[in-house]
């Protein structure tokens, strides 16, 4: 076995690795760019070595910065963890010339699996089934027009050298493949550095599913049994289960036995996973091989009780498979959640920031780097964490899973929890009816907030009453438990907050506030709540009706100053930052502030401005050019990701102020409009 390696990677990554190096004895370099000193995953490295600035073309993507600091550090071999220089042959192969060992397949199983077009082909020679589609891959617009005419429409346009569905176009019909191709073609090469697409057949309503392979030098190849992937927005996974749900046994057995024998056939070595879709009828084809550990990993150690990291540096060092495969089993059901800092509401634009406060529960697994004051850049991919629960079966691990996002919060971020705890508590999610655009079809429908109107401003009021308390004219008539119905009446006596919700105006009335606690009105919403209890009751003299809002109110966690409890049912956290109140209701963000936005501090009708931090990867107007309301002018890549930036309103581009490749900050002036006749 090793005695020391570096951790070519980043994040929950990073410390995924490092647990097991601890685990096993093994020392362990950390590495980090400019963006990351002092980065929670560096803790506990025996040495940390600085790589190079923020972008990671010039730092994570840098191999041979990464294998200088592995020689200067005495490292003995080298593990690239997922993403990054985790499937490039040319760094594989790099690594093992200056003497290291490459913790995963070797370079030439990389590079041959990389490339989907020759997969395919040595799949379809395996016996592996594989999806009709063309075995030339190319950027060029008229080849990929040829080879459309021949798959046939719908068709699916898949970056060569991508993964996690990255770049992925779906083209309906010929008149929209052009502008299709241009794009997938552009985000290959950012991402991948190479832009060749595949044409397949685009399979509809498809269910996503893989297995878990690991093989060894000395040719033995066993399966960890399989996965299910299906819940996907954008083709990007955000639910994961193990073992698959509703899938008949004879094509569960076909599945594994098929990924085996691919394994098999390539000779490979080290972790795998063999990725295929199933249609409704249970055919299945396969997709790709991704050679490496995938994040989704957990949840297949959940279900066998493997360390796949410990089998993978095991593989790396000479030693044989640690178990053979009729000593592999899996119980129970295990199911893990992406959290990505993205906003649902506004079409899951990428939302980096700083953290101020993170709370994960104690009763499941979370594999994250994200601590309080954590940043997530805009230069990296924006998953924050993986929440991964295990079950006796697929209805007790999707309880867990739903109780374990009402016990996390990340306060100062916008995250994709509230999303999560809507798709853990879904009917047909927990019917299994769920297919790779189970999630796009049904987006609307999951991503609008199950609280009442009015609860994040009550909410924001409760926790700013240690202020609010001091203009108390007197205890609560109904202390001792329910309220006095005669005080829920639209009138303030106690004094009003305005606040901004989320830039919206709010004004919350104070009808009673006490040393006990405080009882507030927000439109229609009343909430009421004491240290510790709540108590609420209707008003008959009410009209309209009010809706009364439960509100359950734990003690502060100290040091850190969190409040939390439960509104209508919902969990919340709340947090007073400045002015501000940074708020979680179900999971979704709210920020309430009680000063007005700077003047200006809002978008104009004559400006577009930038959503996020990123980089300018197309300008599609110059000074003097006529655009309508909604057409793109810029758009920006954060996080792996293209935003567009639309025209507010129709008229005359007066400014452009930037260029491309500049980096932009949220809320930067990109483009000045003015009236066409102005």
């Amino acid at each position: 076995m090793f005695d020391r390696i570096l951790i070519a990677n980043r994040g929950e990554i990073a410390g995924r690795i490092a647990r097991t190096c601890a685990r096993l004895g093994i020392e362990y370099v950390a590495v980090y760019s400019d963006a990351d000193a002092g980065a929670a995953h560096l803790a506990g490295a025996v040495q940390t070595v600085r790589i190079g600035a923020a972008p990671a073309v010039d730092s994570y993507l840098d191999g041979a910065k990464i294998i200088a600091a592995a020689v200067q550090t005495g490292c003995r071999a080298v593990h690239p963890g997922y993403g990054f220089l985790s499937e490039n042959a040319a760094f594989a192969r790099n690594v093992i010339e200056a003497g290291l060992v490459f913790i995963g397949p070797l370079p030439d199983t990389i590079a041959a699996l990389g490339d989907k077009a020759r997969a395919k082909q040595m799949m379809r020679a395996a016996g592996v089934p594989v999806v009709p589609g063309s075995d030339i891959a190319s950027e060029e617009i008229g080849v990929i027009a040829e080879q459309a005419q021949h798959v046939g429409y719908p068709l699916l346009l898949k970056p060569s050298a991508g993964g996690g569905g990255k770049g992925m176009q779906v083209v309906r019909e010929p008149a929209g493949l052009a502008a299709a191709a241009e794009a997938a073609v552009r985000l290959a090469r950012s991402s991948f550095g190479d832009g060749r697409l595949l044409v397949e057949r685009f399979i509809d309503r498809p269910r996503h599913i893989e297995v878990q392979v690991f093989g060894d030098a000395h040719g033995k190849v066993v399966h960890a049994f399989e996965r299910e992937c299906s819940l996907q927005r954008r083709h990007q996974k955000v639910i994961e289960e193990a073992p698959a749900a509703r899938l008949s046994a004879p094509t569960r057995q076909a599945l594994i036995d098929a990924a085996v024998r691919g394994a098999r056939a390539v000779g490979y070595r080290n972790a795998g996973t063999f990725e295929f879709i199933v249609s409704p009828s249970e055919e299945f084809f396969f997709l790709e091989v991704n050679t490496r550990l995938q994040v989704e990993h957990p949840v297949s150690e959940a279900v066998t009780g493997l360390d796949f990291v410990e089998w993978q540096l095991r593989i790396a060092a000479g030693e044989p498979l640690p178990l053979a495969q009729e000593q592999i089993a899996c119980t129970g059901h295990a199911i893990e959640a992406r959290i990505y800092a993205e906003d649902a509401e506004h079409d899951f634009r990428p939302a980096p920031g700083r953290a101020l406060a993170v709370v994960w529960p104690h009763d499941a697994r979370v594999d994250s780097a994200l601590v309080d004051g954590g940043e997530i850049s805009p230069f990296y991919d924006p998953m924050v964490a993986k929440l991964i629960v295990h079950g006796a079966d697929r209805t007790q691990a999707l309880q867990r899973l739903a109780k374990a996002l009402d016990g996390s919060a990340v306060l100062g971020l916008t995250t994709n929890l509230g999303l999560l705890a809507a798709v853990a508590r879904d009917a047909d999610v927990a019917a299994g009816e769920i297919h790779t655009r189970f999630l796009d079809e049904q987006i609307e429908r999951l991503r609008h907030p199950a609280v009442p109107d009015g609860a994040p401003a009550c909410m924001a009021a409760l926790a700013w009453d240690e202020d609010t308390r001091t203009v108390a004219r007197g205890p609560w008539s109904g202390a001792a438990g329910l309220l006095d119905r005669r005080a829920l009446v639209p009138q303030a006596p106690a004094g009003m907050l305005m606040a901004w919700e989320n830039d919206v105006p709010r004004h919350v009335a104070i009808v009673a506030a006490s040393e006990a606690g405080l009882l507030v009105r927000v439109g229609n919403a009343i909430g009421a709540a004491t240290e510790g209890r709540a108590a609420l009751e209707g008003s008959e003299s009410c009209e309209p009706a009010p809706s009364l809002l439960r509100v359950d109110v734990a003690a502060d966690c100290s040091p850190r100053g969190i409040r939390h409890g439960r509104i209508a049912g919902h969990p919340w956290y709340a947090l007073t930052h400045g002015d501000a109140i940074e708020l979680q209701v179900a999971g979704w963000h709210r920020r309430l502030q009680r000063l007005a936005p700077a003047d200006g501090g809002a978008a104009g009708g004559d400006q577009a401005l930038a959503p996020m931090h990123g980089v300018v990867v197309a300008l599609q107007v110059a000074a003097g050019d006529t655009v309508a309301a909604g057409d793109t002018l810029v758009v920006i890549e954060a996080m792996k990701m293209e935003n567009a930036v639309t025209a507010p309103r129709a008229g005359t581009v007066a400014e452009v102020h930037i260029a491309l490749r500049d980096s932009v900050a949220a809320g930067q002036v990109l483009v000045v409009l003015q009236a066409a006749d102005d």
